[in-house]
């Protein structure tokens, strides 16, 4: 049964939205630096096995640069309805009781664990950038703290569409039915 009087704020609505676009935006970024890690691992394997000149960057390149887009690329996971749920069990639920059960799950669990990982990843960049910490797995030696920011980073991204998330789990629980369906991400 659908509640038919409800009609959210525009500003509610509207929250939402931008919450959603800034997060998308964030994907596309965080989706372009696909191409410095393509080139970067291309030219190394040219360069290693082509000319038998092997770089000394390109692996702290590419475990950067993938840790960096794993990570920052989760909040557009999330966007996206992506992450790991037990669908056998969630599809036999209402809308209603699915918004339920992500708003006491984001209440109870995401924001507290993002608060928590926060506080412990920026503990652990701000020492880093303050003895400007380097890397010890190569000769380039590349700065680690912007590496190690990209923790802080994505507890404040997850926790910024983790309000979005809320609030539109707080839509079903409200009206009975999804805010909107999140598309499907095949691989």
């Amino acid at each position: 049964m659908h509640d038919t009087q409800y009609q959210p704020s525009p500003l509610y609505l509207r929250t939402i939205r931008v919450i959603d676009a800034f997060t998308y935006g964030v994907g596309l970024c965080v989706a372009a630096l696909m191409i410095p890690l393509v080139l970067g691992v291309a030219y190394e394997v040219f360069s290693r096995y082509a000319m038998n000149n092997p770089t000394i960057w390109a692996f702290d390149l590419s475990y950067m640069l993938y840790g960096t887009i794993f990570m920052l690329g989760a909040s557009f996971t999330l966007l996206k309805g992506a992450h790991i749920r037990t669908d056998m069990l969630w599809q036999g639920f209402s809308d209603r009781r699915k918004g339920m059960i992500d708003c006491i799950a984001y209440i109870v669990f995401f924001f507290p664990a993002m608060i928590l990982l926060f506080y412990a990843s920026f503990d652990n960049f701000w020492d880093s950038f303050l003895i400007n910490e380097r890397s010890e797995q190569t000769a380039w030696r590349p700065l680690l703290w912007p590496f190690k920011g990209v923790i802080p980073l994505t507890c404040v991204l997850l926790a910024i569409q983790g309000i979005s998330e809320f609030m539109k789990s707080l839509y079903s629980v409200r009206t009975g039915r999804e805010f909107e369906h999140h598309e499907a991400i095949q691989i």
